[in-house]
């Protein structure tokens, strides 16, 4: 049997929005952005999540959020590079 190639993802929910980040992504760096934006009135946190799409999520000091871990399978599309970008209605798998 062939071991399957696995990667960690991280689901990050705000005010029960669930966004997976996608790979390269700091989750340290993204706990402490949340943590600083709730210290503020409000500030929007940005996210490169799965697909390679940026995100930007406004935070403030009544924001809930959660960030939990995850091993899954490998998805080598999975890069974190806005350059190349995949999902959505013009991406056809076949």
């Amino acid at each position: 049997m062939v071991d399957a190639k696995t990667m960690m993802q991280t689901e990050v929910v705000i005010d029960g929005v669930a966004s997976l980040l996608a790979q390269g992504q700091d989750v340290d760096d993204v706990l402490r952005r949340i943590e600083e934006a709730t210290a503020t009135t409000g500030r929007f946190v940005h996210l490169v999540v799965v697909g390679n799409r940026k995100v930007s999520v406004l935070v403030t000091p009544t924001t809930r959020a959660s960030v939990s871990v995850a091993t899954v399978l490998l998805d080598e599309r999975d890069t974190g590079d806005l350059d190349f970008p995949y999902g959505g209605f013009h991406d056809h798998m076949l």
